[in-house]
């Protein structure tokens, strides 16, 4: 994530006190401050419900300005008075399914870089991809999911580490990178970045597999070729069980954002898509404690990851 596909934490924005946000009927039109709508504390509370059902994404109470001035913007591209009609328009309307996708598009911050968490791609390199190459060597075949990839950079990260290791040469390989924001999956697949998204220093090391090319680096085709990316919402089940058996899941800093049952839901798909012996790397903020007992702790050099466990015999 990267903040992968992450809520904002707010913003600092103090109430303003000629606004009344609890006035109104129930999903009432709430007030207007100039020409801006003013979301209602219950408008606030009708909204984030729709963007938790469709997203996992779980807003405090603390994040209704935020809220409030990411979504105003949709409510002027539809021509729609106040939030209580744009909930009403998100709740109702056929057409909806792509403006809730516009919404938490609009919600949602993207920022990642290059060789994000240097100690556990360490790891992933020194530890965990020996072991794939050995447990796979008979099919010759790696797969690898990146779930909430943002724009690109980790999966572009982990396939350039694939390659560097020498140990899957004429293997069939593939690191799938899944968002839910297309936009996001556009710059992913161009694979064009700027200097600010090497800002990490291990990430020199990576600069020999980009070309530069008007003021961007370009992703070279050799490692584009192991990389894939398409739209998921990790909490359609029919989305997900479409993908193959995967031998490592990434899934950095994506879970801090969702609520315990959300994050259940993942957690269990991630469990179903691996293969038994396969990997789940996480964020370093997160942690399994009191979520789930599918997953063993595998305890590396550099880091620790999960593991789900061989079916007992």
């Amino acid at each position: 994530m990267r903040s992968a596909a992450g809520v904002p934490r707010g913003d600092g924005r103090e109430p303003d006190s000629r606004t009344v946000r609890d006035a109104g009927p129930l999903g009432g039109g709430g007030d207007r401050k100039g020409d801006a709508a003013v979301m209602t504390r219950e408008q606030y509370r009708l909204l984030r419900e729709i963007v938790y059902e469709h997203s996992g994404l779980s807003f405090g109470e603390d994040m209704l300005y935020v809220v409030e001035r990411r979504l105003a913007p949709r409510l002027q591209i539809h021509g729609l008075p106040d939030f209580a009609a744009y909930h009403r328009f998100l709740r109702y309307d056929p057409g909806s399914r792509a403006e809730i996708e516009a919404a938490i598009e609009a919600l949602t911050t993207h920022e990642t870089y290059f060789y994000r968490e240097p100690l556990q791609l360490q790891a992933f390199v020194e530890e965990v991809l020996p072991l794939l190459a050995r447990e796979n060597a008979r099919q010759r075949r790696l797969r690898i999911w990146s779930a909430g990839c943002a724009t690109g950079e980790e999966v572009y990260t982990i396939a350039i580490l694939i390659e560097r290791s020498g140990l899957f040469a004429g293997w069939d390989v593939d690191v799938f990178g899944s968002d839910i924001s297309r936009r996001v999956l556009a710059v992913a697949r161009a694979g064009a970045y700027g200097p600010h998204a090497f800002r990490n220093g291990e990430s020199e090391a990576l600069r020999p597999w980009f070309r530069a090319e008007g003021g961007k680096f370009h992703v070279r085709d050799e490692i584009r070729r192991l990389a894939s990316f398409g739209h998921m919402n990790l909490l359609d089940p029919g989305a997900t069980r479409r993908l193959p058996v995967v031998d490592a899941v990434f899934c950095r800093n994506v879970m801090i954002y969702l609520d315990l049952p959300a994050r259940k839901r993942v957690l269990g798909m991630f469990h179903e898509g691996l293969r038994e012996g396969g990997y789940l790397l996480l964020g370093h903020a997160e942690s399994l404690l009191h979520i789930t007992t599918d997953f063993e702790i595998v305890h590396l050099r550099h880091d620790l990851v999960y593991r789900k466990p061989f079916a007992s015999l």
